[in-house]
């Protein structure tokens, strides 16, 4: 699995951007594709899955809280 930092995570819209440890890309992330919520700072794992408009987040786990 992947790591990352949750750049940004709109509750309400309900999507937000992943910026990948290794890559520094960012990622788009979905709440479907969550297993716990997210926020702005969370460490995070996840995979990678071909989407329409490039790479999204899949199967997105928290593995530690951020400072905010």
């Amino acid at each position: 699995m992947r790591t990352g930092t949750v750049k940004f995570f709109n509750i309400k819209n309900k999507f937000g951007f992943i910026i990948d440890d290794e890559t520094k890309k960012e990622h788009y992330v979905h709440a479907k594709d969550l297993t716990e919520e997210i926020k702005e700072g969370d460490r995070v794992e996840y995979e990678l899955r071909p989407a329409k408009r490039g790479d999204e987040c899949a199967k997105v786990k928290k593995i530690a809280a951020g400072s905010k």
